[in-house]
Formats: structure tokens, C-alpha cells, sequence
């Protein structure tokens, strides 16, 4: 058994992991946009709020197409089945990002025929859509999908060069409405990003009378939060999965996830001190008087935990990360569905660069966040959003 290439396929699926759980926590600013017409009551604090998030949205973006590429090199068969089958739940993703990118470029130009109103229905767009459908793919993660997978034409080059094959034609967008689990986490996701986005402009508006709304806003979502997220918590620890043994064959495994917790005590302290840390973090904030701006530290610390350790609980301990519903055997693992040995060391290298990629992002949020930012210094700038 060669441990080298089952240390990298573990070590890229924890890169991948720490990207995805990195970008769940700057959907921040996705949930922020949503609160834009709830926190905003005049024409100065709407731009106020929509700027003070501009000065992020370009790092969710930047993470979310490094967490593709980065999936898509290291376990490129997962790439080509669901990017490839599961397409228009992809497109409708891609569409949310699309049109908030265009919502910041476009929305304060001159002669600018639409008007803000449109570009800022674009942002509750990608607010609401973009958070609940990235829930509910991630969702397909523990229930499985409508595929499956011919291995043997992986290296049948001459012959039939159709690998994976999608069995519903709704292509994707069935899993909004096949499996409750899958919308049940989407909503999760929505309301923590909202969550996320509240404590985020506390931490960086200068105006009391955001801050206060900020603060009674934050229990509205703190509730349904933990009723979504508790819930699929429960369904998870509770669900059948999938194991595969050294041979690569796949077969039922009940309890699966709970065991992944038990048997992997590290993951489940992570997952434990996240849930804590976003506890607290939002906790502190609602109850503080005056109102507590460092929630976002605590809360987004912990968000990263918990949804890192939600991942590897879903790829490690010989579990089938994308089971197929088709097909058990079609199920996705990180050992069959990764890159050669030599792409994985050959990345590997070039994964240390990451190091230096977060040491840039923290720099310039510090930068940008050094000072909060007030209605006085939107106006005085030459550019907003």
C-alpha cells in the first residue's frame, strides 16, 4: 500500500476543506446584502452598509473560484461529475455571482439607466440565492446525488469516453427539493450569513443608529439559525452513509457520521469548539451593552471550524464524500476519485503558496478595517459602491 498518495489524497481534501469552510465564513457579505433595506432606513446609510461590505466581496469571490480550482486538480472526477451532471444548480450559483459582481461595478455610475434599485435587488439576489443553493450542493455532500460513474472507462481511451453519466433532468436542481437534509442546511447557511454579515458592520460602521438596529436584528436570525443547523446536525449523526473498504467497494454503514465523530475524537473537539465559538462570538454581541464589535472574530473562527470539520467528517475515516443514489458503487471517495500521485506532489509544492495568500488577505483587511467607516467618509470618497 503505497501511504504516500493516501497522505496527499488526505492532506488535498483537507485543503479543499479549509478553503470551502474559508469561504462559508466570507459569505458574510452575501448575508450582509440581504439585511441592506433592514438596517438601512435613508439613502446614506444604504450606501453606508453596501460600501463598508464592497470592501470584501472581491475575497468570497477570489476563494470561491480557488476552492473550485483547487477541487478541480485534486479531485478532478468529482469536477466532471457534478460540475458536469449537476449543471444547473451550478449555473444558478454562478448566476448569483455573476450579477453581484456587476451589482458593485455598476451601481453608483454615472448615467447609470437603471437605476440603484435595480443593482440592489442584484445583491439580494446573490444574497439570498447564492447562500441557500451553496447549502444545499454542500448538502448532496451527505446525501448523495443522482449519478453514476463507469471507472473502467477511465483508462479506456480508445473506446467509449463517457465516465460519468446524471439520472434526473432537472440536472442538479432536484436537490433543492429531493432530500429535506439539503434545503434544511441551505437555510442554515443563509441565516448564518446573516448572521456573519450583521456582526461584520458592527465591527466596521461608525453609526449608532445602525448599530442599534444591528443588534435586535441579529436575534431574528439567531433563532431560526440554530433550529436549521441543529436539525441537520441531528439528521446527520443520525444517517446512514457510506464506507468503502481497501478494495474500493462501497456499502451501507449506519450511524456513519457519528461514528466519524467518535472514532476521530480531533474532529469532533474542532466541531465542538466551533459551534461554541460562533455561540459566543453572537451571543456576546446581542447581549452587550454597549454593543460588543469583535463578534465577528469569535463567530467567524468559528464558523471555519465547524464547517471544516463538517467536510473531513465527510471525506476521512473510508466515507464516500459524494455517494451516488444510483449507484453505491458510483459513490465518490478521495482514493478514487483524486488526481495521480505525481499532480497531487506536483500541487502539493505549489500549495504552500496558500500560506502567503492568506498572509495577504489578512494584511489588507487590516488595511481596510483600521478605521470604521462613517457616512462622512462615503462622501468624501471619489469612489463608492
Amino acid at each position: 500500500m503505497d501511504t504516500t498518495y493516501i497522505f496527499l489524497q488526505h492532506y488535498w481534501w483537507f485543503l479543499v476543506s479549509l478553503l470551502g469552510a474559508l469561504f462559508v465564513f466570507l459569505m458574510f457579505v452575501q448575508g450582509g446584502q440581504t439585511l441592506i433595506y433592514t438596517l438601512g432606513k435613508s439613502e446614506d446609510e444604504k450606501t453606508l452598509i453596501i460600501n463598508t461590505l464592497g470592501r470584501k466581496w472581491e475575497f468570497t469571490f477570489t476563494t470561491l473560484v480557488t476552492f473550485g480550482g483547487a477541487f478541480f486538480a485534486s479531485f478532478p472526477l468529482f469536477y466532471s461529475t457534478s460540475f458536469g451532471g449537476a449543471y444547473w444548480v451550478w449555473m444558478a450559483i454562478l448566476l448569483c455571482f455573476v450579477v453581484q459582481a456587476v451589482a458593485y461595478e455598476y451601481r453608483t455610475k454615472a448615467n447609470n439607466f437603471l437605476g440603484k434599485k435595480t443593482y440592489e435587488i442584484f445583491l439580494l439576489i446573490n444574497g439570498f440565492g447564492a447562500t441557500v443553493l451553496v447549502g444545499t450542493a454542500v448538502g448532496t455532500l451527505f446525501t448523495g446525488a443522482n449519478f453514476s460513474v463507469n471507472f473502467s472507462n477511465l483508462t479506456n481511451l480508445g473506446g467509449n469516453l463517457t465516465i460519468s453519466e446524471w439520472h434526473h433532468p432537472f440536472n442538479g436542481l432536484e436537490a433543492v427539493w429531493e432530500n429535506p437534509l439539503n434545503i434544511t442546511l441551505g437555510l442554515a447557511v443563509f441565516f448564518l450569513a446573516r448572521i456573519l454579515g450583521a456582526l461584520y458592520i458592527i465591527n466596521s460602521v461608525d453609526n449608532d443608529n445602525i448599530l442599534q438596529r444591528t443588534q435586535k436584528r441579529l436575534l431574528y436570525d439567531v433563532v431560526p439559525f440554530l433550529v436549521f443547523f441543529l436539525t441537520f446536525v441531528i439528521c446527520l449523526l443520525l444517517k446512514t452513509g457510506v464506507l468503502y473498504d481497501a478494495g474500493g467497494n462501497c456499502k451501507p454503514e449506519e450511524y456513519k457520521y457519528l461514528k466519524n465523530f467518535l472514532q476521530m475524537p480531533a474532529i469532533l473537539v474542532t466541531f465542538l469548539v466551533g459551534v461554541v465559538c460562533v455561540l459566543w462570538g453572537t451571543g456576546k454581541t446581542v447581549f452587550s451593552k454597549p454593543v460588543y464589535s469583535k463578534g465577528i472574530w469569535f463567530a467567524g473562527t468559528g464558523t471555519v471550524l465547524t464547517v471544516l470539520a463538517l467536510l473531513l467528517t465527510a471525506g476521512y475515516n473510508n466515507t464516500a464524500y459524494y455517494p451516488s443514489n444510483v449507484d453505491i458503487n458510483s459513490s465518490l471517495t478521495i482514493v478514487n476519485s483524486s488526481s495521480s500521485k505525481f499532480t497531487l506532489t506536483a500541487m502539493s509544492i505549489v500549495s504552500i503558496a496558500i500560506v502567503f495568500v492568506l498572509a495577504y488577505i489578512f494584511y489588507f483587511w487590516r488595511v481596510m478595517n483600521r478605521k470604521k467607516m462613517t457616512v462622512e467618509e462615503i462622501k468624501s470618497e471619489s469612489h463608492t459602491y
